[in-house]
C-alpha cells in the first residue's frame, strides 16, 4: 500500500516537468501582468497592469503588441500613464522552461509623464504548467528619447520595468 502512495506521489512531483510545452509555429498568445507598490502607511500606491497579445511566426520567435496602463496616488496628487509597444522575441526551448530574450519599441504618455518615444532590450522565463498555459516573468530597459539621435545620448538614463503573470497559447 504504501509503494502506490510512493509512486503517486513521485508522479505528481514530476509531472510538471513532463508537460508539453514547445509553442509552435502559428499559435497566438494572450498574456496578462500585473505589478503594485505601497509605502508602509498606504499613502503612496501604485498599480499596473499590462497584456501582451501576438503570435509566434516560427517555433521560436514570437512578435506582439503590449499594452501597458499604470495609476499612481499619492497624499497630493493621484496620475495615471500608459505605454503601448511592439515586441519580438526569440524562445530557447527547454521543455517547461522557455527562457526568451528580444527588444521592443513604442511610447510612453498619460498625466504628468513626458510622452515620449522608448526602446530597449527584454529578457524573460517562461514556465509551462499546463501544455498551453504559462507563468511568465520578465524584465524591460527603456530607452527613452525624442528622435534617433536622443537615443544613443540617453541610453545610461533609461529605466527598467519588470513584471510576472499568466499567459495562454490558442
Amino acid at each position: 500500500m504504501k509503494l502506490k502512495y510512493s509512486a503517486a506521489i513521485i508522479c505528481l512531483a514530476i509531472s510538471p516537468a513532463l508537460v508539453s510545452a514547445a509553442p509552435e509555429s502559428g499559435d497566438g498568445f494572450f498574456a496578462l501582468t500585473g505589478s503594485g507598490a505601497s509605502d508602509n502607511e498606504f499613502d503612496n500606491n501604485t498599480a499596473a497592469v499590462s497584456f501582451d497579445v501576438g503570435q509566434f511566426f516560427t517555433d521560436s520567435v514570437a512578435v506582439g503588441l503590449r499594452q501597458s496602463f499604470g495609476f499612481a496616488d499619492s497624499e497630493d496628487n493621484s496620475s495615471w500613464s500608459g505605454a503601448s509597444r511592439v515586441f519580438g522575441d526569440y524562445h530557447f526551448d527547454l521543455g517547461s522552461w522557455q527562457p526568451f530574450v528580444g527588444a521592443n519599441v513604442g511610447g510612453i504618455y498619460g498625466d504628468e509623464v513626458d510622452e515620449t518615444f522608448f526602446a530597449g532590450p527584454e529578457v524573460g522565463v517562461k514556465y509551462y504548467v499546463r501544455e498551453k498555459t504559462y507563468i511568465t516573468v520578465q524584465t524591460e530597459y527603456q530607452v527613452f528619447f525624442d528622435s534617433a539621435s536622443d537615443a544613443d545620448n540617453n541610453f545610461d538614463d533609461g529605466a527598467f520595468a519588470y513584471s510576472a503573470g499568466i499567459g495562454y497559447h490558442f
